[in-house]
């Protein structure tokens, strides 16, 4: 299988992830120079050193190697993801990557480990397939195309490139599990894409526009309000945040619907927070702090790259993905500390930092679609909160709901995905702090600012099953970990395909 374009508008053509064929073989039989992936599993009661995997010995016999040795000479143990590479004459190579505890995310982690490695060959032959049931070769491909991930925009071209095909040994049968997890682990490629462009290009227009090349290519609807339809329409919040930027706002709405919909089909909606750079506003950031902010429209790349992947997946729901699309800059047409912003359908704030200006543009999308798509559940994504970041540290996510069902499926699917998530509280005891003097509420209600953020779009969501994800913590990654690749994560994407494709995703959802 080839996977859809990586390229995005604008930007030179970019690396493609590797394609994937799967194939029974005999690796003892494998032509000189071939590059070679087998299984390393730790050492098992009665042993003294990891047990090699499937296919070892054949190839060991054909290359007269003893690659029990090669290991105790490295001492590796078989942790998950660990590699052991040993070259070959005529320039193959064998690579000995350990699964752990054989569990899906094991998989994943020596998938990401074998792409590294793999960088710049023509095709990879891993042995690992056959060891692993449906959820751990899901994750074994996902692990092979994001740990392949590199954006560029240099003259030459990318500094290298993934392995052009991986031959997973097992049998053919299993193509359409392997398409899916291929499928899912694109949505994860291109929101990091998105998330990774530098804002002298990616701006509201440059966002829409590139939602119109993803939904020409799924089959989805696409609706843009430009500056002055949003002002017609009364979307406040967005334009206040945008006002200050010689790039004007938008909203992007995408529209899928499955094939077999029929009237009484579920509908989901899907918020992202598109926020293409945040400055602070006149509640400017230190510089510091503004390095990163390129990515704070990670929940708008979530949301395009999951909509994008719905059809391919397989999804049940219909689904609207809305992403309120600004950039928060600073000039003379700022919006002002002291501001009171009116929401889509009338809801009024004051402003009291213009740097909390994420809630402001969800507030408007969360009108919206409560009030005009009418969906029986809502779910945001978005780069919120520091709060968030202090409170769980670098690798886990802050998940809100008003429905607990809502939030273990979320939640559970976060795990299958290997992107976790802890789900904090809709504290009512720190309602007070969202009051206004003049205004229905106040944008920056002071800690525990997590929670007092979540509190504030509560309030646009009325009482629809409503799930807020609150990625701050994960929007960067700062070094090479397993699937993650340093610099922005686009986290989200791949937990929400796990979700949505199942048979029955809002099912006990009330």
């Amino acid at each position: 299988m080839t996977l859809a374009s990586t390229d995005l508008v604008g930007l030179p053509a970019q690396i493609a992830p590797p394609a994937f064929v799967l194939e029974e073989h005999d690796a003892g039989r494998l032509p000189a120079g071939a590059f070679v992936a087998l299984a390393v599993l730790p050492a098992e009661d009665g042993t003294d050193g990891p047990v090699l995997g499937p296919g070892a010995s054949a190839l060991a016999d054909s290359l007269d190697v003893d690659l029990l040795e090669v290991l105790a000479f490295h001492g590796a143990s078989g942790a998950a993801g660990e590699l052991t590479q040993h070259v070959l004459p005529g320039g193959g190579a064998v690579l000995l990557v350990g699964l752990g505890a054989s569990r899906p995310r094991d998989f994943r982690d020596a998938g990401a480990a074998l792409a590294r490695a793999s960088k710049g060959r023509e095709r990879l032959h891993a042995g690992l397939a056959s060891l692993a049931d449906d959820a751990a070769l899901r994750a074994l491909v996902e692990g092979l195309v994001l740990g392949s991930f590199e954006f560029h925009w240099r003259s030459a071209g990318a500094t290298a490139q993934p392995v052009g095909t991986v031959v997973l040994d097992t049998a053919p049968s299993r193509q359409p599990l392997v398409d899916t997890a291929a499928a899912i682990a694109l949505a994860g490629w291109r929101s990091r894409a998105l998330a990774t462009t530098p804002s002298n290009l990616k701006n509201p227009a440059w966002l829409a526009e590139q939602a119109t090349v993803w939904a020409a290519e799924a089959g989805l609807d696409l609706r843009v309000w430009d500056e002055a339809q949003l002002r017609a329409g009364g979307f406040g919040g967005i334009l206040a945040v945008g006002q200050a930027s010689a790039t004007p706002p938008r909203l992007i709405q995408l529209d899928y619907v499955p094939p077999k919909a029929r009237r009484r089909t579920p509908h989901l909606v899907l918020v992202g927070k598109g926020i293409t750079f945040d400055s602070g506003g006149l509640s400017i950031k230190p510089a510091d702090s503004m390095v990163t902010m390129k990515r704070d429209m990670t929940g708008g790349a979530v949301v395009l790259a999951t909509m994008a992947a719905l059809a391919a997946v397989g999804c049940p729901l219909r689904v609207t993905g809305l992403v309120a699309a600004a950039e928060n800059a600073v000039s003379g047409s700022s919006y002002r500390p002291g501001d009171v912003i009116r929401h889509y359908g009338g809801r009024t704030t004051e402003v009291t930092n213009t740097d909390a200006e994420g809630r402001l543009v969800l507030a408007d999308a969360l009108a919206y679609a409560v009030s005009e798509l009418k969906p029986d559940a809502v779910v945001d994504i978005a780069t919120l909160t520091g709060a968030a970041k202090v409170a769980l540290g670098l690798k886990t996510g802050a998940l809100f709901a008003n429905d607990d069902a809502l939030a273990a499926r979320i939640a559970d699917a976060g795990d299958a995905a290997g992107e976790r998530l802890w789900r904090l509280p809709l504290a009512a005891a720190y309602e007070e702090r969202l009051s206004s003097k003049i205004a229905d509420a106040d944008n920056a209600a002071g800690g525990p600012g997590a929670i007092t953020a979540a509190l504030f779009l509560q309030h646009f969501v009325g009482g629809i099953p409503w799930a807020h994800l609150d990625v701050a913590p994960v929007g960067d990654t700062v070094a090479d970990d397993g699937i993650w690749t340093t610099g922005p994560s686009g986290f989200g994407a791949r937990l929400l395909l796990h979700w949505l494709e199942q048979e029955a995703p809002l099912e006990g959802i009330s």
